[in-house]
C-alpha cells in the first residue's frame, strides 16, 4: 500500500499522477489540514508533524510513503529516512527542469524557499534570471476555494511579474489555481514535480519488489474530519 500525504488536498495532484502511472495499487490520503499551513511552521514542528504521519501511515500497512508536500520534503525528508526503513519518496520544485534561461518565478512556502535542501538545487540550477518569491497564505485560500480572493491575493503578490516565461509550482496546492495564475500573468510554462515524483515512486517499488498490481483502492483521511475537504478532494481527483 503507497502512503501519500500533504499539509492538505494540494498533494492531490501528486496522487494524480502516481494514479496514471500506478492505477492498480491501494493508498491512503492522508491530508492534515488541521495542521495547515506547514509552511510557516519550524523545522522542528515539520519534522515532528511529519513523522507521526509517516508511523500512522507505516501502522496502517503501508511499504512506500510518498511526502506530497514540498515543506516537509524539504524540511523532514533526511529525518524520516534515516529513521525509517521503508521507501520514502519525496518531492521538490521542479526549477532544475526548467530549460533555459527566461524569466522564471519560483512560487513556494517561506519554509521550502529557505530549507537547506532548495537552496542546494537553486544554486546548481540557477538560470541567473529567476526570482523566488514566498506565497505565505496562499495554499490556505486554495484550501478555502474562494476564487476572488485568490485572484486578488495573486493580484498583489505576482502581479509584478508580468512578462514571466516560466512559473515553478513549489508547492502542491499551486497547479489547482493554474489558471488564476494565468489570469494574472497571462500565458506562461508551468513546472511542478508531480509527475517526476510518481516516475519516481514507480522505480523504487519495481526495484524493491512492491508492486502488487491489486484493485485499486483509495482511502482519504482528513485530520480535521472536514466532509467538505473529503467532498473537494474527490472532486478534484476525477
Amino acid at each position: 500500500m503507497i502512503g501519500v500525504f500533504d499539509s492538505g488536498i494540494g498533494g492531490v495532484t501528486v496522487l494524480k499522477e502516481l494514479l496514471k502511472i500506478l492505477p492498480n495499487e491501494k493508498y491512503i490520503y492522508y491530508s492534515d489540514t488541521i495542521n495547515n499551513p506547514y509552511g510557516d511552521k519550524t523545522s522542528d514542528e515539520i519534522i515532528n508533524i511529519s513523522d507521526k504521519i509517516v508511523k500512522y501511515l507505516i501502522d496502517q500497512g503501508c511499504t512506500i510513503i510518498v511526502i506530497a508536500c514540498n515543506t516537509a520534503s524539504a524540511i523532514a525528508k533526511d529525518y524520516l529516512r534515516n529513521k525509517y526503513s521503508i521507501p520514502i519518496i519525496a518531492i521538490e520544485p521542479a526549477y532544475k527542469t526548467v530549460p533555459n534561461s527566461d524569466k522564471t518565478l519560483v512560487m513556494a512556502t517561506k519554509a521550502t524557499i529557505n530549507s537547506d535542501k532548495f537552496k542546494i538545487l537553486f544554486n546548481r540550477f540557477d538560470n541567473h534570471n529567476t526570482v523566488l518569491l514566498s506565497c505565505s497564505g496562499l495554499a490556505d485560500l486554495i484550501e478555502e476555494g474562494n476564487k476572488d480572493k485568490i485572484i486578488g491575493y495573486l493580484d498583489n503578490t505576482i502581479g509584478k511579474y508580468k512578462g514571466v516565461k516560466n512559473v515553478v509550482l513549489g508547492c502542491t496546492h499551486y497547479p489547482l489555481i493554474k489558471n488564476e495564475i494565468t489570469e494574472v500573468l497571462g500565458k506562461v510554462n508551468f513546472y511542478d514535480g508531480s509527475l517526476g515524483v510518481a516516475k519516481h515512486t514507480k522505480v523504487v517499488m519495481e526495484d524493491n519488489n512492491l508492486i502488487t498490481n491489486t484493485k485499486q483502492e483509495i482511502t482519504f483521511i482528513d485530520t480535521s474530519n472536514n466532509k467538505n475537504k473529503e467532498e473537494l478532494f474527490y472532486k478534484l481527483l476525477k
